[in-house]
């Protein structure tokens, strides 16, 4: 089996590529998703100790966790240190089945992939990319989110070049989704083919 790492700055078209991918009868892990699902249950005792006041009902108040650690890069890298050891047994056993299920190739959506070294653990990368001002109006068209959050969100993304020039593809969600999905037809047909790279 064949892992692709998918990724792409905020606002890049990242979730839509990976419903594609999915649409096309790939598996595929969602990092986000699996957040959502661990701050409802196993994680949130753990940051509730390390950061009391963030949840609620046994749940994580996402609005007050970012609250707390968005400007402050040690309270992120605490909150990391949580939630990676987690992120990761889920992340494994996706694989396991996807494996199990006789999967040619499987798809792994980490926003943070380069910033986590995520790409050295997949065989290869997909980077979904469009303009800086779509991405900006995308970004600001979301409820709560002003100019400030997003800048401090893209502080801690590798810019959107970087990305691309590191990619074993791109895929530009600039111009709708039939494009998009000729581009994941051509990546899968790729990838079934290239010799495995991960350790």
């Amino acid at each position: 089996m064949r892992i692709l790492g998918l990724t792409g700055s905020i606002g890049m078209g990242k979730s839509t590529t990976a419903k594609l991918f999915a649409e096309a009868g790939i598996p595929v892990y969602d990092a986000d998703a699996t957040v959502h699902r661990i701050y409802q249950g196993e994680a949130a005792p753990l940051i509730e100790a390390a950061f009391p006041g963030t949840t609620a009902n046994g749940k994580v108040d996402r609005a007050k966790l970012s609250e707390r650690v968005v400007h402050d890069p040690a309270a992120m890298r605490r909150l990391e240190q949580i939630v990676h050891p987690l992120l990761r047994s889920h992340h494994q056993a996706f694989l396991d089945e996807a494996e199990r299920s006789g999967a040619e190739v499987a798809v792994v959506d980490v926003p943070l992939l380069f910033e986590t070294g995520g790409d050295q653990q997949v065989d290869a990368v997909v980077v979904v990319s469009t303009d800086a001002e779509t991405q900006r109006a995308r970004i600001l068209a979301r409820d709560n989110m002003t100019p400030d959050k997003l800048e401090a969100i893209l502080a801690r993304q590798l810019p959107d070049a970087e990305k691309r020039r590191r990619a074993d593809f791109v895929v530009d969600s600039s111009h709708g989704l039939e494009p998009v999905r000729a581009a994941i037809r051509d990546i899968i047909a790729a990838a079934v083919k290239m010799p495995r790279r991960r350790p």
